[in-house]
């Protein structure tokens, strides 16, 4: 009988340090995401459009209990070709005197860790992640782009070592600028002059550059959850990145957020708690987020007038021939909030 225990006692242990163990007890956060719409304001007399981010469950996160009510003459939920990126789309006609829309979905999300990474990188054909591997409207790998990635992966062969030198690398050298207009715009030409601003911007020149040296990589588009019932999160908009490590998958990434948590410490990169950041979020993410999107360049559904958007993490509008500032939301009215429930 004591054998029996002594083995049972093992056999628990090992489970409770086994990967499987780590990811079945990794933290949960949950709560409704309320985004609400009124155009009411806008132009008279004109055809007004509403898209909005339509997150969907995955095995990070499960959307539940989705709700979209209004007074639009149309409504649906559709998905861009590109990326299969999913968006709830509106319409008012012409003679509305009241554009309104409400949409509300409550979201479990998993705090994610990724770093059980294989000693031996599997071969790969990089033809089959060109979608991963090219450059955008205003990340272009040639250039300055191109010399920089060689210059941080030298010396280092695989996927794992060329991603983790390039987030070393972003980690140490982007800063997080408060003045930054929303999240950013990620124009990396601009941002290897002077590697300064928001997540996107942080993001876009990890992508940039881990493209240009060949590991296939995406920004990931979502927004924060709040961690008080009736927080305001209408510019709590967040994006961070992940890497495609062959035979293993999606690694995350968010040298954003170590940036902002070493501006809002007044933290240096020697410091202890600096460290401690720089490795959580090397392959770990918390569970207060919740993905919207991926891709950029986008052309919405359905097509919507002028230049493909850069990324789609806002409420997106036009009414007549103009779209609105999605960035401001006081003008274009659109408020989120978060409740615990």
């Amino acid at each position: 009988m004591l054998c029996h225990r002594k083995f049972l006692l093992m056999f628990l242990m090992l489970i409770a340090c086994s990967p499987v163990a780590a990811h079945a007890a990794s933290k949960t956060h949950s709560g409704t995401v309320t985004v609400a719409v009124d155009l009411t304001a806008q132009e008279n007399g004109q055809e007004a459009e509403l898209w909005l981010p339509y997150p969907i469950s995955d095995r990070e996160q499960t959307i539940t209990e989705v709700k979209i009510s209004g007074d639009f003459s149309q409504s649906a939920v559709y998905a861009e070709n590109a990326n299969s990126t999913p968006m709830l789309y509106a319409k008012w006609d012409r003679g509305a005197t009241s554009r309104k829309l409400t949409f509300s979905f409550k979201a479990l999300r998993k705090e994610v860790i990724r770093r059980n990474f294989p000693a031996k990188e599997t071969a790969w054909d990089p033809a089959d992640y060109q979608d991963f591997l090219q450059g955008t409207n205003l990340a272009p790998l040639d250039g300055a782009t191109l010399k920089l990635a060689g210059k941080i992966t030298a010396g280092k062969n695989s996927v794992l070592e060329k991603a983790r030198a390039i987030y070393d690398w972003t980690c140490e050298n982007t800063y997080r600028d408060p003045k930054t207009r929303g999240c950013g715009d990620g124009k990396v030409c601009n941002l290897l002059l002077n590697p300064g601003g928001k997540c996107v911007d942080i993001h876009s020149l990890f992508v940039a550059l881990a493209r240009a040296a060949g590991v296939p990589s995406r920004e990931v588009f979502g927004i924060r959850l709040g961690k008080n019932d009736k927080d305001d999160s209408t510019t709590w908009q967040h994006c961070w990145a992940e890497f495609f490590l062959p035979g293993y998958g999606w690694v995350p990434v968010d040298p954003a957020d170590v940036r902002k948590a070493m501006l809002k410490e007044n933290l240096t990169l020697e410091d202890a708690k600096t460290k401690e950041y720089r490795e959580y979020f090397w392959g770990g993410i918390d569970p207060y987020r919740v993905t919207l999107s991926t891709g950029r360049d986008l052309i919405l559904n359905p097509p919507h007038p002028g230049a493909p958007v850069n990324y789609f993490m806002y409420p997106f509008a036009r009414v007549g021939d103009r779209i609105l500032d999605w960035l401001d939301p006081a003008t274009f009215s659109y408020t989120i909030t978060y409740s615990a429930k």
